[in-house]
This record gives structure tokens, sequence and C-alpha cells, in this order.
């Protein structure tokens, strides 16, 4: 039997260069090619081919043009480059362990491998089929307890911190890659709910958990497109916060619900969100507050009411003023000042204030990295919008353009319906150059 051997794996002293450790390690693929390239002498068109990328995307993501966010294609490249699990955030691949038959080993995208009943199955189908099971890979399993099996007082916790851990993938991956994943952590905690024994305060800590679970898998499906699977998990989520007695995480639970209502109805939503802010109350821990002023402050925007909006963004800095090193529950750990400052932007924007929108958008996605490709691509997309509502129409076209290449391949559909409207009005003014161009790119 011939044994596939990968042309482009990185040689060993590559892979312990510095610049390419730090590369791997934040994503940056663009930045391994153009490694591998000068370095190792590997050919864009090489890597291409056993990336499944296409050699010019290969070229454009070398001269930092763009992303790759999706985990079919990090795990492409991981295992074309021998890229070790680990340096990825991955556990090790299936090649990394020795005892792995090398009939069984990962092939590229371009080739079959043979099992005994004599079927071919391509490379890409083996990891689509399995990377609903696989994307949470770098992280050590946790054994649910069995039917009627008593759970102790410590799992909840447990399965608190697993949560935590996994709600950084959506750092990078869209909720087309992670939906499957977190709803499947959360009917896991429910069937032990309804399986399992423990005291009553266990079970309010495993409501708390199944309620924190249901707003990532809730929100994974709203960034999906799965509006009315979101809308469901954030009203079950509601559910197990108030049984919980967990008020921050009903409060939460009701802003994501606020959110979703402001697509139709903008009174109901904006009621809904001054709701959230009463049901976590004043005692809510400082980041929580923060978390539902700024989607209070967004409610009132979407609906015109810039006095409101600057009263609600006044009141999130407040609260974020006081957080000084408090602990705060990990599911809002990324509201910080620059996460505001950037809401503020998006609302201003929504006002048709650009003169207030754009410097604060400018500055914060100064400071925010490419790696947060899909978040990055929908925060240009409202400085763009306020770039247009200013008369800067080349500004406008430049801030789509770079929102098109950071949400190529992103498994999100917000990035495309933000820019949409954007590039509606960009189209009446097709004469410009830049303009041309981005409309070529976004029909691309």
């Amino acid at each position: 039997m011939t044994v596939y051997e990968p042309p482009t794996a990185l040689p060993h002293d590559l892979l312990n260069h510095a610049g390419m450790s730090a590369a791997i390690a934040a994503h940056d693929f663009g930045e391994v090619f153009r490694l591998a390239r000068s370095e190792a002498g590997i050919s864009y068109s090489k890597i291409a081919a056993e990336c499944a990328i296409k050699p010019e995307r290969v070229g454009a993501l070398a001269r930092g043009l763009g992303s790759v966010t999706t985990f079919e294609k990090i795990a492409h490249i991981a295992d074309a480059l021998r890229i070790p699990g680990a340096s990825l955030g991955l556990a090790p691949r299936e090649w990394e362990n020795p005892d792995t038959p090398r009939s069984e080993l990962p092939l590229p995208a371009h080739a079959t491998a043979t099992h005994k009943d004599g079927e071919k199955v391509r490379r890409r189908e083996f990891i689509k089929a399995t990377a609903t099971t696989s994307l949470a890979v770098g992280i050590p399993d946790l054994t649910r307890p069995v039917t009627g099996r008593r759970v102790g007082e410590e799992f909840p916790q447990r399965l608190r911190e697993r949560t935590a851990r996994l709600r950084r993938l959506d750092d990078v991956l869209g909720g087309g890659d992670t939906y499957r994943v977190y709803l499947g952590e959360y009917q896991a905690t429910k069937a032990v709910l309804r399986d399992c024994t423990y005291t009553e305060k266990t079970g309010k800590a495993l409501l708390s958990v199944l309620a924190e679970q249901a707003q990532q898998a809730g929100w994974a499906a709203f960034d999906g497109g799965r509006h009315h699977d979101a809308t469901s998990l954030y009203e079950d989520s509601h559910t197990a916060a108030v049984d919980a007695e967990d008020t921050a995480l009903a409060g939460n639970a009701l802003a994501f619900l606020a959110y979703q209502a402001m697509n139709g109805d903008q009174a109901a939503g904006i009621q809904i969100a001054a709701r959230s802010c009463a049901t976590a109350g004043r005692h809510a821990a400082s980041g929580v507050r923060a978390l539902l002023q700024e989607r209070l402050a967004w409610a009132y925007a979407v609906a015109g009411l810039p006095a409101e909006t600057e009263r609600a963004l006044s009141a999130a800095e407040s609260a974020l003023d006081e957080i000084n090193g408090a602990p705060q529950p990990d599911w809002v750990t990324w509201v910080d000042r620059n996460e505001l400052q950037i809401m503020s932007g998006r609302c201003w924007t929504e006002l048709r204030r650009p003169l207030r929108a754009v410097p604060l958008l400018e500055s914060a996605l100064a400071r925010y990295a490419d790696t947060h490709a899909r978040d990055k691509s929908l925060y240009l997309s409202w400085l763009a919008d306020s770039y247009l509502t200013a008369g800067e129409v080349e500004q406008s076209a430049g801030a789509v353009s770079r929102a098109l290449d950071l949400s190529t391949g992103v498994a999100s559909v917000r990035p495309r319906q933000r820019l949409a409207p954007v590039l509606a009005r960009l189209s009446l003014h097709r004469q410009l150059p830049e303009v041309a161009d981005v409309l070529e790119k976004a029909r691309a």
C-alpha cells in the first residue's frame, strides 16, 4: 500500500521558529504561509493544493488580506502542514499518535482513502461528518453521571468551567460551526437534570449552568441564521435561570430576547431590554449591568431615541468604572472599554450621527485583532455606514472591502446581512472606481 506523505509538512525547526509559533497560535495562517515559502521554500501553489485553498486566496492571506476561521479549513491546514494540534488549541491530531495505523492517517483534500469495504471517502467529507464532535477536541471530555447516579456538589462547577472554555470557540468561529457543539452541551445537561439525583442546592446550580448553556447555543443559532431556534433557547434559558434564582442570567436571557424582538417590534424590544436590567437588579455584578445597559442602549438607538441611548451608554460606562478587579461571571468578561466604545459607535451610526460614530469606531477597531474576523467585519460595516452618511464614499468602500475580506469563510450569516444595505447605498456611486471594485468583490 502506498502511504501518503504530505509534501508540505513544515520542517521541525520552522515549527519552532518564534515568528511561526506566534502566527500559528494566533491562527494567522497568512503569516504561516509566508514563512513556509520564505523559510522552507514551499510554494503557494503547493500549499493551495494540499490545504484545499485557491492559490490566489493563499497569496491574499499571505499579504494580510482576510483570515481563516472555519474549523474545516483550520483542520485542513493543520493536517496538510503537519502542525501539531496543541499549537492550534486542538487535541493531538490522528497523525500525531504513533499507534495510529499509517493507512488511517488524514489525507489531503484531493486524495482518497480506501476502507476495507472498498468505499472511497474524500477527506473533506470525513471532516464535515466529524466536525460537530471534534470541534471541541482541545477541551477534555467531562464524564456525565449515568441515569440514576447521584450528582455531587462539585459537578456543576466543573460543568461551568467546561462551558467557559467552550465559549472561547466563539472568538474565532461562527455559529454555523459551533451551534451543534453548544446545543449538545445544553442537551447533555438537561439529561443530567432529568435522569440523575442531587440535592436542592446542586439542582439549582445545574439549572444555572443549563441557562448559561442555552444562551450560548441560542447565540450560535442566531449567528448561523436559525432565529426560531435562538428564540426558543433564550426562552428556555430564562425559565431555567428563574428556577435557579439566578437573576443575572435571567436578565441576560431577556436581553437576548430583546435583541431578537428589535427586528420586528421595537416598542416590545425596548420594554424587554428595560426589563432585563430590572431583573438583574442594581446588585448584579458590574460587568452584567454594563452589558445589559449596552443592550438597552442599542434598543433605544434602533428606535431612534438619542437621549435615552446616551443615558443607557452612560450607565454602562459607570458600571464598568466599578469593576476594579471584582469577580465577574465568565459570560461577561469580554465586556470592556473597547467593546463599549464599539457599541457606542454602533448606536451613533444607527442614529445617523457620523461625527460621533466614526472616531469611536476608528480608534476601537484599530485595537481589534483580525483573528476575531466575524466581529471585526461586523463592526467595520457600521463604520462603512457612518462614512457613507458623512459623504465619505471612498472611505466607506474601503471599509466594506476590508469587511468582505475578513468575513470570507466565516460560518455566520450576519456580516453579509449587515453589509447588504451598505452595498445598496454604495451602488448609487458605482461610477467611482473604488465603489465599482468593492461591488465586484461583493458579487464574487
